[in-house]
């Protein structure tokens, strides 16, 4: 198995380090009258006005602009090399968000394994409105060999949850833009500490900045990220407009966390992966789906364009749900509870939980059985964790 890379050296012109930009982003304590280190929480709802239609410092209400969120927003726009982020009330506000800028009729080929809420949201709301999804494969060698004239955007998830797909992003982007569509990434599984999807030719990057960014399970957010200036005015439109904005409290929790994304992603990525060998050398373990692994479909892509490769296992018993059901029961450290990427380890059943409103049938063609099991892979003492896995294999009558 290959060891995880370091997360980005680099990504602007003074060179500095990923960890530091982390720590630095979106904040200059001198521009705050205060001279405050963090930016403050500006919980007002409205601004006072000099005059009718002029705003004193251009704020004029916190839907539309506020400056805590304005430091998150700025921070998550340069930590991935975009022109404009905006912070949005929750991950699925994010998508909403960039849905509303199409218009009836425009076709959205998506990657099949999204996240159950992305299925829920598309299938059940987006559709009604005259937006028209296809599924596909996005790992398969011809995947975009035929977009469709009419497709307007190409929608992925990569590494996908929860069976980790890898959809190459460079062939992602080539082919949505031969066709005028553009591609947009939900980057939320790799962060931009692993990952940088402008990089390889995207044009939007979305976040569920509950997860990794946000990282203690303490605040609920999303983030949509575009790379080209001029999409930036329709886009915070489409925010403004439908109301979907983060609020200012929840902004400077998420970006609180994301000041430690580095040194966290370190520690979730070697943990996944000393977690992964020991799944995968397990006799009472059938299948291990973890990009770090060789033996994953998509090993070869993911060490292309990921720095490393993540914090997220999933996996498969020879008993099916009744023998998954007996390990989530069985475990002590991890948790069983939805939502991933905190500093505590979580563990899952998609099926009757995050992905429960795709239909069965639907998840099997995807790949997600009824018993596969996926890990939020936190931050604790390796050995802890394997410990805990072991004798809740044992448990359930594994191996």
């Amino acid at each position: 198995m290959s060891e995880p890379g370091p997360v980005p050296t680099s990504g602007r012109a003074d060179g500095r380090a990923f960890a530091t930009r982390a720590v630095h982003a979106g904040w200059e304590p001198l521009s705050e009258p205060t001279g405050a280190v963090m930016p403050p929480v500006y919980l007002t709802s409205t601004y006072a006005q000099d005059a009718p239609a002029r705003p004193r410092r251009g704020f004029e209400y916190t839907r539309t602009q506020n400056p805590t969120r304005f430091a998150l927003q700025d921070a998550l726009a340069e930590l991935e090399g975009g022109a404009a982020a905006f912070a949005c009330a929750s991950g699925m506000a994010a998508v909403h968000t960039l849905m509303l800028t199409l218009a009836p009729g425009d076709r959205v080929v998506a990657g099949r394994d999204l996240y159950g809420g992305s299925h829920r949201l598309f299938d059940r709301l987006e559709q009604r409105f005259g937006l028209v999804f296809e599924y596909r494969d996005t790992t398969a060698p011809d995947a975009f060999a035929d977009l469709p004239a009419d497709t307007r955007l190409v929608y992925v998830e990569t590494p996908s949850n929860p069976t980790l797909g890898i959809t190459p992003l460079a062939e992602a982007a080539a082919a949505a833009h031969r066709v005028g569509a553009e591609l947009a990434v939900d980057n939320t599984f790799a962060t931009p500490a692993l990952q940088r999807p402008f990089d390889h030719g995207a044009d939007y990057v979305l976040h569920s900045t509950t997860k990794y960014v946000g990282g203690h399970s303490d605040v609920v957010g999303g983030a949509l990220v575009v790379r080209d200036p001029a999409r930036a005015e329709d886009l915070w439109f489409h925010q403004n407009t439908a109301g979907t904005s983060s609020s200012p409290f929840d902004s400077f929790l998420t970006l609180r966390g994301l000041r430690t994304l580095a040194v966290r992603m370190e520690r979730h990525c070697r943990n996944a992966a000393a977690l992964a060998e020991f799944l995968a050398g397990h006799p009472g373990v059938d299948r291990v789906l973890y990009p770090g692994l060789p033996s994953h479909p998509g090993h070869a892509v993911a060490r292309e364009q990921m720095l490393a490769f993540g914090g997220m296992i999933s996996f498969e018993l020879p008993g099916g749900l009744a023998q998954a059901e007996a390990l989530v029961a069985a475990c002590d450290l991890f948790t069983l509870a939805e939502s991933l990427g905190g500093v505590e380890s979580l563990i899952e059943l998609p099926a009757p939980m995050t992905h429960a409103s795709v239909p069965p049938e639907k998840r099997l063609e995807i790949g997600i059985p009824d018993g596969l099991v996926r890990l939020s892979v936190g931050i604790e003492d390796p050995d802890d964790l394997r410990r805990d896995l072991e004798q809740a294999l044992a448990a359930c009558g594994a191996g």
